[in-house]
């Protein structure tokens, strides 16, 4: 049957029965770290369904292909740090991306047709069934994440400002952070216990995961940069402002994937509600310097 079939057409086969069978592996390998019951089953159906896949385009080319290692272990690694909602959404957009004529397939392979609206609806289908416990928390790791870049961002740029020591700004910085992200998580407890939800502890807990992250990564470049660096707290406050717009920019770029948002609508919210404290934290450090005299 292979030999009915032009190169060029053969090589887009090949592309998707490679990329079947890797996908298989990934969705297996994803499955296998599951606890929830209902997601495991969910995605061993898909990664069953990537191997029926692969096994039919293998019977027309006539000859097996190996998966992708790299890419089995690279969404196996995003699995590991960023979730199975994100990592499935990336794989999917690959996907639309592929370069792949299912229609002119189609003359020479039926079963393509098939294939193809497996691709475009059951599995996306699938994937948006799927309830992984840290996206219910979204609302609670911005509130911890926007709120502690905007009081620390403010913080540190007007103590910069206001002449203080590198040392003593990242000290400031860091009993600051602790009892506000301490402080977060309480209010976010409270507040969700009185709205009546049962997981008002978890709620706090990832509010005061992100606040506390945010404020190690904010105040790294103080602790990094020596005081006897000359102009050394102006590059640490450099480094931190560019912090600030890459962790906004991660975060959000994670959300508007997982959770289909609008991502540049977001960032720019984020960016400017941030760097307009810092602007005015400036203000205030430079002219709380010189009203005392510092």
């Amino acid at each position: 049957m292979e030999h009915l079939i032009p190169e060029n057409i053969r090589k887009q086969i090949q592309v998707m029965q490679k990329g079947e069978i890797t996908e298989h592996f990934v969705y297996a390998h994803i499955a296998k770290r599951v606890k929830n019951a209902e997601n495991k089953k969910i995605l061993e159906n898909i990664s069953r369904d990537e191997r029926g896949h692969y096994e039919l385009w293998t019977s027309y080319l006539g000859t097996p292909a190996k998966p992708n290692r790299f890419k089995i272990f690279w969404f196996s690694l995003l699995n590991f740090v960023l979730g199975y909602t994100f990592t499935l959404k990336i794989m999917e957009k690959g996907e639309d991306q592929a370069n792949i004529n299912y229609s002119e397939i189609a003359k020479y392979v039926p079963d393509a047709e098939k294939i193809a609206n497996d691709e475009d609806a059951h599995e996306k289908e699938l994937i948006n069934m799927l309830d992984e416990e840290r996206l219910n928390y979204v609302g609670s790791m911005v509130l911890g994440l926007n709120d502690a870049l905007v009081e620390l961002t403010g913080a540190l740029a007007g103590l910069t400002l206001a002449n203080v020591a590198s040392d003593y700004i990242s000290l400031s910085g860091l009993i600051t952070g602790i009892a506000a992200s301490f402080s977060m998580a309480a209010s976010e407890y409270l507040s969700a216990k009185a709205d009546g939800r049962k997981d008002a502890f978890k709620s706090a807990i990832y509010t005061g995961i992100a606040y506390i992250i945010t404020v190690g990564l904010l105040i790294l470049p103080y602790l990094l940069i020596p005081s006897t660096v000359e102009g050394g707290k102006y590059i640490s406050l450099g480094i931190m402002l560019a912090t600030v717009v890459l962790i906004i920019f991660f975060f959000n770029y994670y959300i508007s994937v997982a959770k289909d948002y609008n991502f540049k609508k977001r960032f720019v919210q984020m960016v400017t509600i941030s760097l307009s404290v810092t602007v005015i934290s400036f203000l205030i450090g430079k002219l709380a310097s010189l009203l005392l005299g510092i």
